[in-house]
C-alpha cells in the first residue's frame, strides 16, 4: 500500500514539473525569409500575435540566420510595436554577428550562421489582443546582402 502511495506521489510530482515546464515555453515564434538572400530596408520582416494574458511575464528575442558572406560585423535593427489600440512605439537595437577578431557568433555550419539578439526581457503586454511588429534592418546599404530570415520569438518568462 505504501509503495502505491508513493507512486503516485512521485507520478503526480513528474506531471506538475511538466505542467510548469510547459508554461515556460514558446507562445509565438515566426520566421520571415528574404528573397534571394537580400534583406532591403524597405521590406520589413513583419509579425503578429494576439495576446489575451496581460498577467504573464513574457521575453521576445529576434534571430537572424546570415551567410558568411554578410559584410559587417552588426545589425541595427529598428523595431516598430503597434498595439491594438493603435498606439506605436519603436525601439533601436544592436546584434552582434562577428567578434572583434571576425569570428562568426551564435551557431551554424558551413555558410549558415543564426544569432539571438535578445529585444525585450520580463516585460508584460498591456493591451489584449492584436500585437504587430515590423522589424527594419538600420545598416547603411538599403539591399543588405547576406541575409536568410529574421524570426521573432515571444516566450513566457
Amino acid at each position: 500500500m505504501r509503495e502505491k502511495n508513493n507512486e503516485i506521489i512521485i507520478a503526480g510530482t513528474l506531471l506538475l514539473l511538466l505542467t510548469m515546464s510547459c508554461l515556460r515555453g514558446t507562445y509565438y515564434a515566426d520566421t520571415v525569409k528574404m528573397a534571394g538572400e537580400t534583406w532591403s530596408m524597405y521590406d520589413p520582416g513583419k509579425f503578429s500575435c494576439a495576446i489575451d494574458d496581460t498577467a504573464t511575464v513574457y521575453d521576445i528575442t529576434l534571430s537572424v540566420r546570415t551567410s558568411t558572406d554578410y559584410p559587417y560585423r552588426n545589425l541595427y535593427l529598428f523595431v516598430v510595436t503597434v498595439f491594438p489600440s493603435g498606439t506605436s512605439v519603436t525601439d533601436t537595437i544592436q546584434g552582434m554577428v562577428t567578434d572583434e577578431k571576425g569570428n562568426w557568433l551564435g551557431r551554424g555550419a558551413g555558410d549558415l550562421r543564426e544569432v539571438t539578439i535578445p529585444y525585450k526581457s520580463n516585460i508584460y503586454f498591456p493591451e489584449n489582443g492584436e500585437y504587430h511588429f515590423k522589424v527594419i534592418h538600420g545598416m547603411r546599404d538599403t539591399l543588405l546582402r547576406g541575409v536568410y530570415d529574421i524570426g521573432m520569438r515571444i516566450s513566457h518568462n
